[in-house]
């Protein structure tokens, strides 16, 4: 028998594989099929539609002084950060995108300093250091030329890792007071109001009678799959594991995505995606992984000596 907590590690290994399957998934439909914009609006509407049926088996109101925070939850954590993340990746290699995103914990780090006060200790300030660095070289590799990787593609994903380290700053309280489905449906709910007018002009002349059958399963799994499914898994495992633990399964993405571009790359020829894929860019996800592990880890006895 698979115990509880064997199971939340096997929901959180499945959701960063999602994750990562999604950067290439999503960017075979974009800009050709769909505009970013309009794939935005599709996902947050229709994971949103989802979660509210799962609502409906859930009573739970909220208190009126949490709205105005919902609202910012949902403006960061859902609009702006599915906006840029799309955009950015429509513009953007799908490996770059899946690096810079595992800098979201350095992020992190640095908002929780300023806003909960939480101590920089040393050993967080050279993560922070390290991991910054890589993320900087990466987004500037954007304007390389090498492989489909964009500067302003790459400077829209850093948006978007900033703004859901914001949203995972702030959505902390409600989660404790509230069941995180209410807190879910909330944030969507706002966050479908913010990007509505900015996103539905894209969806209206979107020409849905061009989609081929591969085009509709892709769409299916980019609703479905990183916007809703992966929310429902992370909810389950949660209840098992810490968030820290949790965090630390972002390292899955960027190898999901760089195994996928490898094959892509392999497999057809003159493909887009050759040079995506290089030394220079191992190296950046190598800074940011040693960042991400100085904050996210312990403290090491190298720096416990050096600080006795």
């Amino acid at each position: 028998m698979i115990s509880n907590k064997a199971k939340a590690h096997i929901a959180l290994l499945s959701v960063n594989m999602i994750y990562g399957a999604n950067y290439l998934i999503a960017k075979g439909l974009m800009p050709h099929k769909i505009e970013a914009s309009a794939l935005v609006f599709l996902r947050i509407s229709g994971a949103g539609i989802l979660f509210l049926i799962l609502k409906l088996f859930i009573k739970e109101k909220v208190d009126r002084k949490d709205i105005p925070r919902l609202a910012l939850c949902g403006f960061l954590g859902v609009a702006t950060n599915q906006f840029f993340s799309m955009n950015g990746l429509s513009l953007t290699s799908p490996v770059d995108a899946a690096i810079i995103i595992t800098a979201m914990p350095i992020f992190t780090v640095i908002i929780s300093y300023f806003l909960l006060k939480e101590a920089l200790t040393t050993q967080r300030i050279l993560g922070v250091t390290i991991g910054g660095l890589g993320a900087v070289l990466l987004i500037y590799l954007g304007n390389s030329g090498v492989g489909t990787g964009s500067i302003t593609g790459n400077i829209f994903i850093a948006i978007n890792a900033l703004a859901f380290a914001f949203y995972l700053v702030l959505v902390k309280p409600l989660m404790s007071k509230y069941k995180p489905i209410t807190v879910i449906i909330w944030t969507f709910l706002f966050g479908f109001i913010s990007m509505f007018p900015f996103c539905i002009e894209k969806l209206i002349h979107t020409n849905f009678t061009s989609f081929e059958t591969s085009n509709w399963i892709s769409l299916f799994y980019v609703v479905v799959g990183p916007t809703f499914l992966a929310y429902l898994l992370n909810m389950f495992a949660l209840q098992y594991v810490k968030p820290t633990v949790s965090s630390s399964y972002i390292y899955v993405q960027p190898a999901v995505a760089m195994i996928l571009v490898a094959l892509v790359s392999y497999l057809v020829v003159n493909s887009q995606y050759k040079g995506d894929i290089n030394v220079t860019k191992l190296l950046c996800c190598v800074l940011i992984f040693l960042g991400v592990y100085l904050i996210s880890s312990g403290p090491l006895k190298w720096f416990q000596k050096k600080q006795t």
